[in-house]
């Protein structure tokens, strides 16, 4: 009897010996393996942003369009780009109208593109036109530049780049006859946007950037 408590006891005694020693030991584990030390994840991803089929390879300029961009010169581009084709360089609307900035064949023209179709298969010379385009807008509208900046008409200010950005939706008469019409006259173009709708929506945008040039071409 007294030997059968001695055998409990010493077989209790192990087991509580064995579970201390377990809890007292740490494991010592290896995270090293698991770093995020040098990788890049400060990133974003539009939510817009999709994978056209019609590109073999998206580049950089495909998602260049921010927010963050502010009112930039970019970020006016960007944003009427945007606007204009959702930043597609391949875009072609019903009208005809081609590219990231919806070009007219007659504008491209006056700035020395006379072929549309290699137009829109180069995105350099997109931008380009862009630049050009502008540059004589401003040119033509260097006096209403001048004399109207800073004024109210329909509710809103008066800015070079909503200037611009109409111009480029409408050509720089329609701004003229907005402006010295102090908005009574206000094209729409064929899916109803206004002079009036751009000035208002690229308001105050830097666009000191680009140069008045009665004889800017692209090429």
């Amino acid at each position: 009897m007294v030997r059968n408590i001695a055998s409990y006891v010493s077989v209790t005694l192990t087991i509580l010996t064995l579970l201390y020693a377990s809890f007292q030991s740490k494991e010592t584990i290896d995270l090293s393996k698991y770093s995020t030390e040098g990788l890049i994840l400060n990133y974003t991803v539009s939510i817009d942003a999709t994978v056209n089929d019609n590109h073999s390879a998206l580049t950089d300029s495909d998602f260049e369009f921010s927010p963050y961009l502010g009112k930039s010169f970019v970020g006016f581009k960007e944003a009427l780009a945007f606007k204009e084709s959702g930043g597609d360089y391949s875009s072609v609307n019903t009208y005809g109208y081609l590219g990231k900035y919806q070009f007219g064949s007659e504008t491209l023209k006056l700035i020395g593109i006379h072929n549309p179709t290699k137009f829109l298969k180069n995105p350099k010379l997109q931008e380009k036109a862009f630049i050009a385009n502008s540059a004589r807008n401003k040119w033509i509208l260097r006096r209403d530049i001048k004399n109207f900046v800073g004024k109210r008409i329909n509710g809103i200010i008066i800015t070079e780049s909503g200037m611009l950005a109409a111009a480029h939706l409408a050509g720089p008469g329609s701004v003229k006859k907005y402006l010295r019409s102090y908005g009574l006259d206000n094209f729409a173009d064929g899916y109803g946007t206004t002079v009036h709708n751009y000035m208002k929506r690229f308001s105050g945008y830097d666009t000191s950037f680009i140069k008045g040039n009665k004889k800017a071409k692209a090429l």
